[in-house]
């Protein structure tokens, strides 16, 4: 089986071409083709196929096994592959989802795909969206009383140190903790514990943020079904929109990963744009 090993961000995952390839166990494909000693080494798999409602659909597969409904770096990383492999015309394409069709624009240099934008949709602050259990409640988000209250600054109980988050839904959840000192945070420690917590049976991605300015953020993640990565598309996102709705942020923002930079816009369409790198490191034969 051909595949082909890409990132954004450092956010890495392996990609088969689902047109010339057949998965026909993607979730033990996904555990030990992720292996980082025994297999080729990822956070998860990403499968691309041909698509009756966009260009392509992305079939996505964390570490672990465990299917994810979107991935914000992975689905720049299908749109190069698409465009770059002639799969479809670029620069301007819809990629199917589980989290529904995305649109995205892809910035060409010397021919080839270097960076992705991508209208992310509209994120839904709704405990039902992002899967919170009862128990859980914060503030209605400010100057919105028509928008659900949702979690918005809860107080959430780990081990018995008290997190203020908020959740949003990006198709996929996400708990942003707004922090002052980000790295006195175990993240292999804490992450676990809250991506398990009773408060998310569906469990939950879980972000660490530090506001550098009403612009520009540092972020550290835990991600459901892979541990700690050096990015997270949708949940940069998802700190945009928690960063405005607690009144932290202003609605075009820079944030800090420790794969690089994404830039965020939560645009006044109601949509979220993402925009950053993709790219492809190699290419292999995976014996079926």
């Amino acid at each position: 089986m051909k595949f082909t090993k890409m990132h954004g961000l450092g956010n890495d995952y392996v990609y088969v071409d689902g047109s010339t390839e057949r998965v026909n166990d993607p979730v033990e494909l996904a555990r030990v083709i992720s292996d980082r000693n025994t297999g080729v080494g990822s956070d998860g798999l990403i499968l691309i196929h041909p698509s009756t409602s966009a260009d392509v659909r992305m079939e996505m597969y964390n570490a672990d096994g465990s299917r994810s409904e979107m991935c914000g770096n992975g689905i720049r990383c299908v749109a190069k592959y698409a465009v770059d492999h002639g799969l479809v015309v670029g620069p301007s394409l819809r990629i199917e989802t589980d989290a529904g069709v995305k649109a995205v624009e892809c910035q060409l240099t010397g021919g080839r795909v270097a960076a992705v934008r991508v209208n992310m949709g509209p994120p839904s602050l709704s405990a039902a969206a992002v899967g919170v259990a009862g128990g859980l409640a914060g503030d209605r988000s400010p100057g919105d009383a028509s928008r659900p209250a949702g979690v918005t600054n809860a107080p959430l109980v780990i081990d018995g140190v008290t997190y203020t988050v908020t959740c949003v839904s990006m198709g996929n959840p996400h708990a942003v903790i707004f922090v002052d000192d980000l790295e006195s945070i175990a993240l292999e420690t804490v992450g676990p514990r809250i991506e398990h917590a009773p408060e998310f049976p569906q469990r939950i991605n879980a972000h660490f943020v530090r506001v550098d300015s009403p612009t520009h953020v540092t972020m550290r993640t835990w991600e459901r079904g892979s541990g700690v990565t050096r990015a997270c598309g949708t949940g940069a996102c998802a700190v945009c929109v928690a960063g405005v709705v607690t009144e932290r942020l202003q609605r075009k923002i820079t944030a800090t990963l420790p794969g690089g930079d994404l830039e965020l816009e939560w645009s006044a369409d109601g949509d979220v744009y993402m925009t950053g790198p993709a790219v492809e490191v190699f290419t292999g034969i995976w014996p079926d």
